[in-house]
């Protein structure tokens, strides 16, 4: 047998292992064997199979992600993926080197995330040509919403008809099942009536009834999702968005979040996905509580990555009050990643201000207060229904730029250091950066487009026509040309430090309430580089000495050029200003 065969042979074996944990419930008289020959199959891994390296880092501090959807930028008679793959060249290349484009197949709802047929292209954006010369430019990040699919699409349109392909695909219950558990992001109902050949059924509608909920209990489920995966490898994607995974096994009766079950799916998906293709990434998007988003890391075995969404409503509350008390404590507490995993930071996206992972990291009242705050400031609040039904906040939908205009205080003169400010925090962090479009840009909440969607999302998901945003751009004297040349300062300066690779050491400083910082460390020990925020709207005293810096060392700050020696006692930083002291 040869190494490859044998690497084979191993795979099969972890399949099977987690087809037996995933079914062993639902499907006692389950022929494993049968099943893992027919997964292996249909990822062709009988034909090409790649051995796998443990614990290899598929990143480094080079990469980073725009996020943004497929029309975001549009410019009359061109298909807007051609636009967007204009001003990709345009604006990022160069320093930004991959692109998570949001859901860009035929959708009846939500944006894209109600699929309709998940091996199209919404041809109001453009087709598959255009999607495979991005992935020819660009690390390419793509949703598979892997939870629910479109009430509008064939799959369903056959459920209802009780025939063809997909009849069998979505969740149904009875209408007397014990849900009064079950956690969602939504207080819609949470199971929809359906007229069908076969009587009167009743789907599983996690988010809303046009999103209807898939049944992983059936293997054709299963099978047809890792066809799917093996689909868009082919079209070139690299990053695999599991988009809202933790919902996707259900037991009446539970939470139906976070079950076993979808553990044992996600590990089962980056067994198949990294022996197809070694350098693709599974991050699973989970907005959730922080201790339970981290569970998907597994043991280096699950996902390669996960959304750190913790981040988002932490930092907005520090540079809103002032005070890095909350957002110091949670990133003590934040385990780093092992070798082969990673954090992804942000700070902004299509979706909100998430508030349920920042459950147990900030208190009901400092929570109560950034609301208020937002509010202020044009944002909106989405709700979910928590446990026994009750409303609770879910998310606070607003563009980044404007939540970061002033403090609880209301607005002042410090909206572009501070966003400038949050953005180097996340920049510095330990993880992989994703940035979305409209912080790139500056956008501006979009109260016409929240008027005329009649959904909170749409605040934060304004689409440029690209001659204007051109204009813009070209105005040094616009918010968007001044926050775009500084956010692509940082971002050439980060790139280029090993202390700022994904998995570099990183420690919690201590220096007060209005500074934050932390240090990082190249993994080679030979730089390191001190990352310093004042994080309030008054001048902030560093005293040098508190830094520990290394005597026979020539240390500098990255950003402004300015050399630390032996005569610099107190260095006094302006209010939100940002210093990366390193050693080289």
């Amino acid at each position: 047998m040869t190494a490859s065969e044998e690497q084979l042979h191993l795979l099969k074996q972890t399949v099977s292992y987690h087809l037996r944990a995933i079914y062993h419930e639902v499907a006692p008289q389950l022929s494993v064997d049968a099943l893992c020959k027919e997964i292996i199959t249909l990822m062709r891994l009988d034909e090409e199979f790649h051995d796998t390296v443990p614990h290899k880092n598929n990143w480094d501090q080079q990469d980073m992600v725009l996020i943004t959807y497929g029309n975001s930028v549009q410019q009359q008679d061109e298909a807007p993926l051609k636009t967007l793959h204009r001003f990709l060249d345009a604006e990022v290349k160069g320093f930004i080197n991959g692109v998570h484009i949001l859901p860009f197949f035929p959708f009846c709802s939500d944006d894209g995330f109600a699929v309709m047929d998940y091996y199209q292209v919404n041809d109001k954006l453009g087709d598959w040509d255009d999607i495979e010369a991005i992935a020819g430019d660009y690390r390419l990040m793509a949703d598979l919403v892997i939870n629910h699919g479109s009430s509008s699409g064939e799959w369903f349109d056959n459920f209802i008809k009780g025939e063809g392909p997909g009849h069998d695909y979505f969740y149904t219950t009875a209408p007397d099942t014990p849900v009064s558990q079950v956690v969602r992001p939504r207080t819609s109902p949470l199971l929809r009536e359906t007229e069908t050949a076969d009587g009167t059924k009743y789907v599983w509608c996690t988010f809303s009834h046009t999103q209807v909920d898939f049944d992983f209990r059936n293997l054709e489920v299963l099978k047809e999702f890792i066809q799917i995966v093996r689909f868009y490898l082919d079209k070139g994607i690299r990053i695999f968005r599991l988009d809202a995974v933790a919902f996707l096994w259900k037991k009446p009766g539970t939470s139906c979040l976070n079950l076993a079950e979808t553990h044992e799916v996600v590990r089962l998906m980056r067994s198949l996905i990294q022996h197809a293709q070694p350098d693709a990434v599974i991050i699973t998007e989970t907005n959730i509580p922080n201790r339970e988003n981290l569970s998907y890391f597994g043991n280096a075995n699950e996902a390669h990555c996960i959304y750190n969404f913790s981040l988002p409503p932490l930092l907005v509350n520090t540079l809103v009050t002032g005070n890095c008390f909350y957002l110091k404590q949670w990133l003590m507490s934040m385990p780093p990643a092992q070798n082969g995993t990673a954090y992804f930071n942000f700070i902004a996206s299509h979706d909100g201000i998430g508030l349920r992972p920042a459950e147990g990291l900030l208190s009901d009242s400092e929570i109560a207060s950034l609301i208020s705050t937002m509010q202020q400031f044009g944002g909106q609040i989405s709700w979910r229904a928590g446990d026994n039904g009750v409303k609770k906040p879910y998310e606070i939908n607003i563009s980044l730029f404007d939540a970061l205009q002033g403090t609880t205080q209301g607005k002042d003169e410090w909206n572009i250091d501070r966003f400038i400010c949050a953005h180097a925090i996340m920049l510095a962090l330990e993880g992989i950066p994703g940035i979305y479009i409209h912080s790139l840009l500056a956008t501006s909440n979009d109260m016409e487009k929240l008027e005329r969607s009649g959904q909170n999302r749409g605040i934060n998901r304004h689409e440029w026509d690209y001659e204007q945003l051109q204009s813009e751009l070209a105005n040094p004297e616009s918010q968007h040309a001044k926050v775009s040349g500084l956010l692509k300062k940082l971002v050439h300066l980060r790139q280029q430090q090993r202390a700022f690779h994904p998995n570099a050491t990183q420690f919690t400083l201590h220096m007060g309430e209005q500074l934050f910082g932390f240090w990082r460390q190249s993994m080679d020990r030979r730089q390191s580089i001190f990352c310093i925020f004042n994080v309030s709207d008054t001048p902030q005293p560093l005293r040098i000495a508190e830094l520990n810096l290394i005597v026979t060392d020539r240390w500098w700050d990255l950003i402004s050029g300015h050399i630390f020696d032996e005569s610099t006692e107190v260095f006094t930083l302006a209010p939100y200003q940002v210093l990366w002291i390193t050693n080289g």
